[in-house]
């Protein structure tokens, strides 16, 4: 979800469904050749049953919807706000987003 729910809860199932098609169209037009997901809802569209402590900034290869995506999952940027050290966690998830994509540049 791209909105802050009332009172900053946690979003229903239904909400989740009710977004579905419209996250995996964006994702069909942009393309991207990497998806970082921030905080467990969005880890959970991919990876249902996992928590993001266990796979938190890792460098994962899937098929979605028929193409090779890289994801890496991410604690969502409040928590750092909230905790310092998802802040650490954070800084070193985005300098492997930065290896990640040097290597997909080199490999072009």
């Amino acid at each position: 979800m791209r909105f802050r729910l009332p009172e900053n809860r946690d979003p229903k199932p239904k909400e989740i469904a009710a977004f579905a098609y419209s996250v995996d169209k964006q994702i069909e037009i942009i393309d991207p050749k990497i998806i970082v997901t921030l905080g467990r809802f969005s880890l959970n569209k991919f990876f249902p049953d996992v928590k993001i402590s266990q796979v938190n900034g890792q460098v994962f290869r899937v098929n979605w919807q028929g193409k090779t995506r890289i994801m890496i999952p991410m604690y969502h940027p409040a928590a750092g706000l909230r905790r310092l050290e998802f802040l650490e966690k954070l800084k070193e998830d985005f300098k492997v987003i930065q290896k990640t994509l040097d290597k997909l540049r080199k490999s072009r």
